[in-house]
């Protein structure tokens, strides 16, 4: 009788854990500038990369849009994944801008997204100040990374 009641508590904590399997992260976000010809580097050197950002930021003039580079994960078995980005610019009275895109998984549940805001929302914007990537599964937000300023 023990034995029936213990494997019963045993498979009453794992059905909560399965049941609550359907979660999601948001690993990473990384914002690139991008040139007029959609480069964000000029080698695949990392430091290559910082150092043409660097350059970007400091003529602005040369960026053409900004790229939201999103690694991202889910559990479980999501139906209708949608990854979100929110931008605040620096200008006043702007808007925050809204890009959002269909996602699937990688066969280990995670993968490398990009979501841009073209140049005109970017200067509409006066460059971003602020931004929320937010990872959802129809109506529901299974994860969100923020930059400080949000």
């Amino acid at each position: 009788m023990r034995r029936a009641s213990g494997l019963a508590a045993v498979l009453l904590l794992l059905s909560t854990v399965f049941a609550h399997a359907g979660g999601g992260k948001v690993l990473k976000v990384l914002p690139h500038f991008l040139d007029s010809e959609g480069r964000h580097a000029l080698s695949p050197s990392l430091f290559e990369r910082d150092a043409y950002q660097a350059r970007l930021r400091k003529t602005p003039s040369e960026v053409s849009a900004l790229r939201f580079d999103v690694n991202w994960s889910a559990e479980g078995k999501p139906t209708n994944l949608r990854l979100r980005v929110e931008a605040r610019g620096g200008k006043a009275g702007a808007q925050p801008k809204v890009v959002e895109t269909a996602v699937k998984p990688g066969w280990t549940g995670s993968a490398w997204s990009a979501l841009a805001l073209d140049k005109e929302t970017y200067q509409q914007l006066g460059g971003v100040t602020a931004w929320r990537v937010t990872l959802w599964d129809g109506e529901q937000m299974l994860a969100e990374q923020k930059s400080f300023l949000w």
